[in-house]
């Protein structure tokens, strides 16, 4: 089995006198989950409708799990679950018969469906209204339906484009935490997700690619792209916004430079890599001090998304 299910090479679009895709060379890591971030028009859109056979190259080839998209698009896509742009539905249908006819479609015995469409509702928060028309539902909630529909035939591969564009900001949270914990349930998921927002991405995302006018700027682990330097940040949130002892006490810590409140967050600053990361979180939990998670700054991607941005042009 490849490491990688996904490969991108040598990729062109053209439209016209215009290109939007410039010879993109890309391999998707097997198990991980990648965001390809980059400003609107930089290819990210482009490049998954090519890969879903939505659209063709002008040149090059993709491959998923080592099958030409180009050549062979029914056996390349097997495996794959997608959501790429606004989906329709039939609007008279319930989720349950529309799980009920993607899975006929797919090939999936009656009993299956049946089972799989339980717990796929469950994981997108939609069991109680499973049998309500989706003509009803609201666009954060037909997404969530989507989402679940790309699980149904239990694929290895999920290919997500822009999955929380034009949701308003509880609907983004709420997709947000259901492929949060799609990504922590399903270990052997490859999950390859376009976005512009770069909070999204490191919330979300173990590995990140960067492309800008049909190019690729950078692709590494998440952890490798913001911890480049020497001196790194963390985002602590706690039930109750953190007094000045608990401001202090964070303060004194081992390789922490720097805490500073936000609300009922905390910035905290250190220095060090990932060694230093596990011990600050360590510490914490001994300091009972209320705080329940702790996530990367998006200050440091910021910096270098906007970097290499600037660097492209």
């Amino acid at each position: 089995m490849s490491e990688y299910p996904i490969e991108i090479s040598g990729l062109r679009k053209q439209y016209g006198s215009f290109t939007a895709l410039d010879g993109l060379d890309l391999q998707v890591r097997r198990n991980s989950f990648t965001g390809l971030l980059g400003p609107n028009g930089a290819g990210k859109s482009t490049t998954l409708k090519i890969l879903t056979n939505l659209q063709k190259a002008t040149e090059g080839s993709v491959f998923i799990n080592g099958i030409d998209v180009g050549k062979n698009p029914k056996a390349a896509l097997q495996g794959v679950g997608t959501v790429i742009e606004t989906p329709e539905y039939y609007l008279y249908l319930t989720p349950i018969e529309t799980f009920a006819y993607i899975g006929e479609l797919l090939g999936m015995t009656k009993e299956s469906i049946s089972a799989e469409t339980s717990e796929l509702l469950e994981k997108v928060k939609m069991t109680d209204w499973a049998d309500k028309r989706i003509g009803t539902f609201s666009k954060g909630m037909r997404q969530r339906i989507s989402i679940g529909l790309a699980l149904l035939n239990s694929p290895d591969v999920v290919i997500l484009d822009e999955p929380t564009s034009g949701l308003d900001p509880r609907g983004m949270a709420e997709m947000r935490d259901i492929l949060k914990n799609i990504r922590n349930e399903n270990h052997d998921l490859t999950v390859f997700m376009s976005s512009h927002m770069m909070y999204e991405v490191s919330d979300l995302c173990d590995r990140v690619a960067l492309m800008n006018h049909g190019k690729l700027l950078l692709h590494d682990d998440l952890y490798n792209v913001i911890g480049d330097s020497d001196h790194r940040s963390v985002i602590v949130k706690f039930a109750q916004p953190p007094s000045d002892d608990v401001i202090a006490s964070v303060s004194g810590l081992a390789n922490v430079i720097g805490a500073e409140r936000s609300g009922s967050s905390m910035r905290v600053s250190f220095s060090g890599g990932m060694d230093e990361e596990i011990l600050l979180f360590k510490q914490l939990g001994e300091l009972d001090i209320g705080a329940y998670s702790m996530s990367e700054s998006q200050n440091a991607l910021e910096e270098k998304y906007l970097e290499l941005i600037k660097e492209s042009r």
